[in-house]
């Protein structure tokens, strides 16, 4: 039996020996799972990322990019991690909150599999169209929607994903049906509108400012709050005159639930850290990234679930489903 005293110094070994690895942590190589494939807005940001954060810790971050399922994949993949901070995936609003809406069964709660670290920045889509298309404005692709309804065709790069539920505003906003064809990537999805095989798509503007610019697709309204630096001369979607309608795409970063505090807190630190760089600003700012305020893991928490409040009724009300 242990005298108290012996008691006491083996809790003590064992508090010092907690703090230990929290302070080693890192000491190898770190898995950063991406939901989406090379060259999307998420896995721009990752690289942006994971390049700062094995430059900081001294260890090689891995980026792994498993696609599908609207990232439910990814996210589930992560959330089955050993919770010892050497796997974490870059979410969104689209793993996090609309994943919950769309999948019945996902294969994780963002609130009780995953712990957020930290949102780095937010994005709008662009709507867009092929420049063959005699729509000048958004109220003249919705009278082509309203000519002939559910036929109109918008792309996206899965199910769930925020290029989907632009749609899904869309139609609640306006009262418009429309079509929607998922593609199994980002990129598929926009050289589907790209190559006519789709009347419009709304992607994230980083991911199709190249095409706008060498005029393969045409734009007719942001979905953001604010006009695009990308895109000064096109508008928001309420100033064409829909009410109400703003999608700003969040990203950031989460870990399996039950990382150790003091690894969470490290790794929250670390992440702020590379976002304030003027370097880091300057490369997400090139690719139309809006960088966020930096946010605690608690903070971070709050936002999911704020946004989940907000979004679910909208999801649940349109019927929007990844399981039909």
């Amino acid at each position: 039996m242990l005298t108290k005293r012996a008691f006491l110094g083996a809790t003590l070994a064992a508090a010092a020996s907690g703090g230990a690895r929290a302070d080693a942590w890192p000491s190898k190589s770190i898995r950063m799972i991406v939901p989406l494939a090379p060259g999307s807005t998420a896995d721009i940001v990752a690289r942006i990322f994971a390049d700062e954060l094995g430059k900081s810790v001294g260890q090689t971050v891995v980026v792994d990019n498993k696609t599908g399922a609207g990232g439910t994949i990814a996210t589930a993949e992560a959330a089955r991690a050993p919770a010892d901070g050497y796997t974490f995936a870059l979410v969104s609003q689209g793993t996090m909150v609309f994943n919950m809406g769309l999948y019945k069964t996902p294969g994780y709660d963002s609130l009780k599999d995953l712990k957020p670290v930290a949102v780095s920045g937010g994005v709008s889509n662009v709507l867009i169209v092929h420049p063959d298309n005699p729509a000048k404005t958004v109220a003249d692709l919705l009278a082509q929607a309203r000519a002939k309804p559910g036929e109109l065709t918008y792309s996206s790069g899965g199910v769930g994903t925020s290029h989907h539920m632009s749609g899904v505003l869309l139609e609640m906003r306006t009262g418009v049906k429309l079509q929607h064809v998922p593609y199994r990537a980002t990129p598929a999805g926009i050289q589907g509108v790209a190559n006519g095989e789709v009347v419009m798509g709304m992607f994230n503007t980083p991911t199709v400012i190249g095409l706008i610019k060498g005029g393969k697709l045409k734009p007719l309204a942001v979905t953001s709050a604010t006009r695009s630096e990308l895109l000064p001369d096109v508008p928001t979607m309420m100033e064409a005159g829909v009410k109400d309608y703003v999608v700003n795409t969040w990203m950031g970063f989460a870990v399996p639930a039950g990382v150790p505090a003091p690894v969470l807190d490290k790794f929250n630190a670390e992440l702020n850290r590379i976002a304030a760089q003027p370097p880091v600003r300057e490369k997400m700012k090139a690719q139309g990234i809006d960088m966020l305020p930096p946010l605690t893991p608690a903070a971070a928490e709050k936002l999911v679930s704020d946004d989940l409040t907000l979004w679910l009724p909208i999801i649940k009300t349109s019927g929007a489903s990844s399981d039909k």
